[in-house]
């Protein structure tokens, strides 16, 4: 990590921003919203996993959001694609090693809920890790027992719904059950998910939180949806809806982040 933390500090000549965003599918073009960018592709940053998924660029972005420094990580590395649940922690090790203390995270996900259709977003309240994989298994010392009864920071997460209400955008709230992918899930499947009191269903961002926590960071986290549930609407679910929907409800969180920055992270 001390390599990619040198090399990531040289490149941003001064910059030091204290709020990290992980982008999610399709929603790359939030990148265009920051002033001044700084790109470091990860295959310039010893240790980076690359991603191998249509819609995810695969670099870093830092500079100025709605005058806040931030630097984000504009694609991720997802558990089907490797195996390995910690393919991420090089990543937000290397932001924690900067100086980054608070991690907001971004998905494509899909809605369990006929109120929350296609373009909306969601503030995550709480996780379900379905896939029963964890990025800390193997991790030698006790500081693996992570606490995640507030997984997802109060403080920060009533910021982002106020700065979502100042900027006319609506924001639902909900649990984001993770499924290791890359299938969809079934009908039964996402029976299964609403009964167990999941709002939304997804591919990814659980084992960033997880990560995340270990190192003490602030975190929340929104998904995009991109598709109703598999069995809630007519026609088979595909990653290119994903692609095609994600920037739809990304504007939409473009907006509200943006409004965040521009009023200011809360301290803590």
């Amino acid at each position: 990590m001390k390599e990619a933390v040198d090399h990531l500090t040289e490149r941003l000549e001064g910059l030091a921003p204290r709020l990290g965003l992980v982008l999610g599918s399709g929603l790359g073009r939030l990148v265009d919203a920051v002033e001044n960018p700084v790109r470091i592709p990860y295959g310039d940053l010893p240790g980076f996993p690359p991603s191998g998924v249509t819609g995810h660029a695969g670099e870093i972005v830092a500079g100025l959001l709605a005058g806040t420094p931030v630097i984000m990580l504009a694609g991720r590395s997802h558990y089907y694609e490797h195996g390995d649940p910690a393919a991420m922690r090089p990543a937000i090790e290397t932001l924690w090693g900067i100086g980054v203390t608070t991690l907001i995270l971004t998905n494509a996900a899909g809605s369990l809920r006929v109120d929350m259709p296609p373009g909306s977003v969601m503030m995550i309240d709480d996780h379900i890790n379905f896939s029963g994989a964890n990025p800390l298994i193997g991790e030698p010392s006790d500081r693996r027992f992570v606490g995640m009864s507030e997984a997802y920071d109060t403080e920060l997460c009533a910021a982002i719904a106020r700065a979502a209400e100042q900027a006319g955008e609506t924001l639902h709230r909900g649990v984001y059950m993770w499924f290791s992918g890359p299938t969809f899930e079934t009908p039964a499947e996402i029976r299964m998910a609403r009964v167990l009191g999941a709002d939304a269903v997804g591919m990814s961002t659980v084992p960033e939180v997880i990560l995340a926590r270990y190192l003490g960071l602030r975190v929340a986290a929104c998904s995009v949806i991109t598709n109703l549930g598999a069995g809630m609407s007519a026609g088979e679910l595909s990653h290119q809806e994903t692609k095609d929907m994600a920037p739809i409800g990304g504007a939409r969180l473009e907006r509200i982040l943006g409004r965040l920055c521009a009023d200011g992270l809360p301290e803590g």
